[in-house]
């Protein structure tokens, strides 16, 4: 290997997009700033972290303290300059009507103590498959709750979100946007431990069509809603906007609340308004509904009906005994965990049809497989009525 051949830990630095401590930044601007965008945004974050810290307590069954983000516009080399060497990285993509990249981003320690604890694992050291998963479901929550107020704010009630994916590993390798990003760094503390970092990141054309759907006039509110409430003309007329920007309230209205012209709708009279009547249109005509009276039981005759479904097929199930267990019990199950029933050993199990009661026995085997040999049978008044 000649001289200009390059070590491991400088291939690892290169990696993880340093080259030493010594590069200067990227051409092109600052790779972190703070932006009437990101400020903007940093107003509705900070209403969520109450919620955040609730989230994470359920989870961890610990005091939760999640504080008031920083949030500003980085690139990713300022991203990666300031993360340890290993991150969790769990992407949360928003979809439905307003898409988005979406990646919390934990260090391995807080990882640890929010599977720890929720797993009830004390000395987890390593973010196996089971762990990595109890924080993708920690992270499903949080990314809920956010998109509850993302909703509020903007009267977008089609946010979604995509299935959680975590993986651990160099921070180099976490899937976080090449370009410009919001991010949001909260101190978070766990019970008596010290706190730690988690950052989550937003793509910045998401964050832009929060805050302009949350406030903004038409010029910047996303393409889909530009269509729906048009950019010109005056606010009620097909194909028109309010003009000097729309208020959400009123957005919020038009879309969830009581159409236009009904009393407390809002709207002016003798206008045409959206879902609302206009001058021309009559109400509708509204008259109760006369319901015959109803005759208790059934006649006779039907009773032999019942021989025309006589070949149809249905579900027999025999359950041995039930419980119920905590989201964090379960998370916590592997492989040789035992889980306790609310039947005493040699009771005799249920026999259920389409999930009723109807018999009761006890558990044979034949040749090589199960079976249940019946030893009390439900009276057929009562079969009959939990069948219908």
């Amino acid at each position: 290997m000649g001289d200009a051949a390059l070590s491991q830990d400088e291939i690892d630095s290169l990696l993880a997009g340093l080259d030493g401590g010594s590069s200067p930044a990227p051409r092109g601007g600052p790779v972190a700033s703070t932006t009437p965008e990101a400020s903007a945004f940093r107003a509705i974050l900070d209403g969520i972290v109450g919620a955040q810290s609730q989230n994470i307590s359920v989870i961890t069954g610990l005091p939760v303290n999640v504080s008031s983000p920083s949030v500003d516009v980085a690139n990713r080399d300022a991203f990666l300059r300031e993360q340890p060497e290993e991150v969790l990285a769990v992407s949360v993509p928003f979809t439905g009507s307003l898409p988005g990249e979406h990646i919390f981003v934990l260090p391995k320690e807080l990882a640890l103590s929010i599977a720890a604890n929720a797993n009830h694992e004390e000395g987890l050291t390593e973010l196996d498959d089971m762990a990595i998963a109890t924080v993708q479901e920690c992270v499903s929550n949080l990314t809920g709750t956010t998109i509850n107020v993302l909703s509020e704010k903007t009267g977008n009630r089609g946010i979604q979100s995509g299935v959680a994916e975590g993986s651990f590993g160099p921070k180099a390798m976490a899937r976080v946007p090449s370009g410009d990003m919001v991010r949001a760094v909260y101190q978070v503390t766990i019970g008596d431990l010290p706190p730690e970092r988690m950052v989550e990141i937003f793509s910045l054309p998401f964050v832009r069509d929060v805050i302009a759907a949350s406030g903004g006039g038409p010029a910047a509110q996303p393409a889909a809603q530009q269509a729906q409430y048009g950019s010109g003309g005056g606010m009620g007329q097909p194909g028109g906007g309010s003009g000097g920007g729309m208020q959400m309230g009123m957005m919020q209205q038009q879309s969830y609340g009581m159409p236009q012209g009904f009393p407390g709708g809002g709207g002016m009279p003798g206008q045409m308004q959206y879902g609302g009547y206009g001058p021309t249109m009559a109400p509708p005509n509204v008259q109760p509904v006369q319901f015959g009276s109803l005759q208790m039981g059934a006649p006779a005759h039907e009773s032999g009906n019942i021989g025309l479904i006589m070949d149809v097929y249905m579900e027999m199930t025999v359950e041995l005994g039930r419980t119920r267990k905590l989201i964090k019990e379960i998370l916590g199950m592997g492989e040789g965990t035992i889980i306790e029933l609310d039947k005493l050993a040699g009771e005799p199990v249920d026999i259920l049809v389409n999930h009723k009661l109807i018999a009761k026995g006890e558990v044979v085997v034949i040749d090589e497989n199960f079976g249940v040999r019946v030893t009390e049978i439900v009276s057929q008044i009562e079969r009959v009525s939990d069948l219908g």
